[in-house]
């Protein structure tokens, strides 16, 4: 599936968008940015206090308790306030 990352995850990661297989004990949002924070100290400080991040499934926001199964693209972002 595509991952993209925006604002402050995109720099902390390094990247805008990857393509990545995550394990099938990966199931959810919440189990994806668990997984994603192992791969090394750049994800691990992107997703350090996941409950900052939020994400979408295919344009849509989820919670992190969200099944995975099926997206297309899962994207990454911090919360956004308007100005």
């Amino acid at each position: 599936m595509k991952v993209k990352y925006f604002a402050w995850v995109r720099e902390r990661v390094g990247l805008a968008e990857e393509t990545v297989e995550p394990p099938a004990d990966v199931r959810t949002v919440g189990e994806l940015m668990g997984w994603l924070a192992q791969r090394n100290e750049a994800y691990a400080h992107a997703f350090e206090t996941p409950r900052t991040i939020r994400a979408a499934i295919d344009h849509t926001h989820v919670r992190p308790d969200t099944t995975i199964a099926g997206a297309r693209e899962i994207a990454f972002f911090p919360p956004m306030t308007g100005g």
